[in-house]
């Protein structure tokens, strides 16, 4: 994880996306269908092994991208997954907010919370062998946008990664 400078608008977001976090439901049949749509079994098992406040998070990117590029699943798949590495951490929400804190602070962060802090490269090598955007994105979420992704899918991620689509924690956007 690149370290962020700690400013109110950051902090802001950690706060939205810890409620969020705390306040994220399973996914709906009707959602459970999207990401088996847009996965094949290998990826869709890495979906699943991750924890719900990270299904809903990624299942809102996912729907994010498709409302503005219909139909362009590659990158809805690199929505879908960006975040899968997250799991190996096993930390909740506080757990995150702790990792956070530390990366923000520049203190080192020992255990599981540099797991967490790693998850960047675990989730692109746990997504080796999908598709080039997919792991391309996964790996350098935190970063900056790498030549192999062209700036209109890396601003389309980033901004899909953000909250400013959703409201109370909810999805503004269905794929139809």
């Amino acid at each position: 994880m690149s370290a962020h400078p700690l400013t109110p608008s950051h902090a802001l977001h950690l706060v939205r996306r810890a409620v969020g976090s705390v306040r994220a439901r399973p996914l709906t049949p009707r959602e459970e269908a999207e990401v088996a749509g847009l996965l094949d079994d290998a990826r869709a098992a890495l979906f699943w092994e991750q924890p719900v406040m990270d299904q809903r998070h990624a299942i809102e990117a996912a729907r994010f991208v498709l409302t503005r590029r219909p139909g362009d699943r590659e990158l809805a798949r690199a929505a879908l997954l960006h975040d899968v590495g997250k799991r190996h951490a096993g930390l909740g929400v506080l757990g995150r907010v702790a990792a956070t804190l530390l990366a923000l602070l520049r203190i080192p962060a020992p255990g599981r919370f540099g797991i967490y802090l790693d998850h960047a490269r675990l989730g692109a090598e746990d997504l080796a062998g999908a598709d080039e955007l997919t792991v391309v994105y996964a790996r350098h979420q935190d970063g900056d946008r790498p030549a192999a992704v062209p700036a209109q899918a890396w601003a389309l991620l980033k901004e899909a990664d953000g909250e400013k689509h959703r409201v109370a924690g909810k999805a503004q956007y269905d794929v139809g």
